[in-house]
């Protein structure tokens, strides 16, 4: 039996699933690095990978990067300190971007991507005030809400 291809090495050609962004993208991930996410695992554990995958919640240019954090985590030989490096390259991005991928990571259940998204959020409000977190996650509390909070901790404001 002759393989299709005959620029690839291995014995057997890549498995490649199709996923499809919300705003109607599509993008080619191996098998091996969709792996990393427990749903995408799942749907392929289920034989529901044959077609694209619809993910109705996560646009293209945020599937994009999720789609190369699984492919860089699962290529073989590449040691925990440049693996760290590149990670912390992924994660310098606008806030914005930083919130997309934990909103991916979560759905797609990516624990590493999940973890690491997190942490950079944890550590931009770590010895920050109040304000300061609201400010940063543009936080603006309904008058209800504040007087409400005016009303429970008075004595912080005489």
């Amino acid at each position: 039996m002759s393989s299709p291809s005959s620029s690839s090495s291995l014995s057997c050609p890549k498995k490649m699933i199709t996923l499809k962004s919300s705003d109607g993208e599509t993008f080619e991930i191996e098998e091996i690095a969709a792996l990393q996410s427990k749903t995408l695992e799942n749907m392929i554990d289920e034989n529901c990978a044959d077609t694209p995958i619809p993910l109705p919640n996560i646009e293209g240019k945020v599937l994009a990067k999720v789609v190369e954090f699984c492919t860089k985590h699962a290529e073989v030989g590449v040691d925990a300190e440049s693996l760290r490096a590149w990670d912390d390259e992924f994660v310098n991005v606008e806030h914005n971007t930083v919130f997309d991928y934990i909103l991916a990571a979560n759905f797609l259940e990516i624990p590493t991507l999940l973890d690491l998204a997190c942490r950079v959020v944890a550590d931009m409000i770590k010895g920050k005030t109040p304000d300061e977190i609201r400010k940063i996650f543009n936080i603006k509390p309904s008058p209800e809400e504040e007087e409400e909070v005016r009303r429970e901790n008075q004595w912080a404001f005489e």
